[in-house]
């Protein structure tokens, strides 16, 4: 009788263990590979712009004076800047509340043919001073005391 021997046995289940391993690991990558999103922020896209239909999340800030709502009053266009380089930006849907000029955006779309940036959907971003409602009138003392008495 030819057995294989039980050591022999343990090296081809991990040889087996590990190319299933490989092999789900290249299908996640394969599957994954149209759902990536690569984030530019406006120097990036003007200097080396990605293929028009490549969806990319663009990030910066929303340029004051910029913000115009067109006559169906669901699409905005403005412009995003980060002191280098400007984009101008189209989008049609609700926008988030946090949406102001001045303030942070990531815009999720494409870039179209002539340049602008055709965006699918709007993340604003509040700015880094957030203040809970119930301490926005408190005074800096009364706020770390606060802050000590929930310790």
């Amino acid at each position: 009788m030819n057995t294989i021997k039980p050591k022999h046995q343990r090296l081809v289940l991990a040889l087996v263990a590990l190319a299933a391993l490989v092999g789900a690991a290249l299908l996640a990558i394969w599957g994954l590979r149209s759902q990536a999103s690569y984030f530019y922020v406006p120097q990036e896209l003007v200097a080396s712009p990605p293929a028009p239909d490549r969806a990319v999340r663009l990030g910066g800030m929303v340029e004051q004076g910029s913000l115009k709502t067109e006559a169906d009053g669901v699409t905005i266009s403005f412009v995003v800047g980060d002191g280098k380089a400007r984009v101008p930006v189209r989008f049609k849907g609700i926008v988030p509340s946090l949406f102001v000029e001045g303030s942070g955006v990531v815009a999720e779309g494409k870039r179209a043919a002539d340049g602008t940036f055709v965006a699918d959907n709007l993340l604003a971003k509040h700015d880094e001073k957030y203040v809970p409602r119930e301490m926005q009138d408190m005074t800096a003392e009364q706020a770390k005391q606060v802050v000590a008495e929930t310790r």
